[in-house]
């Protein structure tokens, strides 16, 4: 069963400003503490450092619960790579059949829109999946409205 969830928020900042936020270690770290990090190899502060080959793996990453705890990993995959615009990570990952997330920058006046597309095909556990990762989402949603104002 495949679960598909959306998530928008639309911010005071610009596409670029927002495009550094998502590509960057720093950023994806703030929007998902504390419930969860996500590692990057030492020395590789943002996704536009990597070499980005569509469909191929740019990084094996421990997903660490509080920081702390592993509980899994994800062989990060870009299938698409558009800089200043978005991407679709496509990684194969502990606990899931399919994981896909979709993220794009829109320009707004004012500021922008980021959108989150997430499509999980769960192992196991399909309603409580549902419930985790629209949480999760939700909650990297507050935090990019804490870190730039929304419109």
């Amino acid at each position: 069963m495949t679960i598909t969830l959306q998530f928008q928020s639309d911010l005071t900042v610009s596409p670029a400003q927002l495009w550094q936020w998502i590509a960057s270690e720093q950023g994806i770290r703030r929007e998902m503490r504390p419930w969860l990090r996500m590692r990057f190899p030492a020395g590789l502060n943002s996704l536009e450092d990597a070499q980005v080959v569509p469909g191929k793996m740019l990084f094996r990453s421990w997903l660490l619960l509080f920081g702390v705890l592993p509980v899994g990993i994800s062989r990060l995959t870009l299938i698409e790579w558009q800089p200043g615009t978005g991407f679709t990570e496509q990684s194969p990952m502990t606990g899931v059949r399919f994981w896909q997330h979709r993220r794009t920058i829109e320009p707004l006046s004012g500021g922008a829109r980021l959108v989150d597309e997430i499509q999980v095909e769960p192992l196991l556990l399909p309603a409580l999946t549902r419930r985790l990762t629209g949480a999760f989402f939700n909650h990297r949603h507050r935090q990019l409205r804490r870190a730039f104002a929304a419109l």
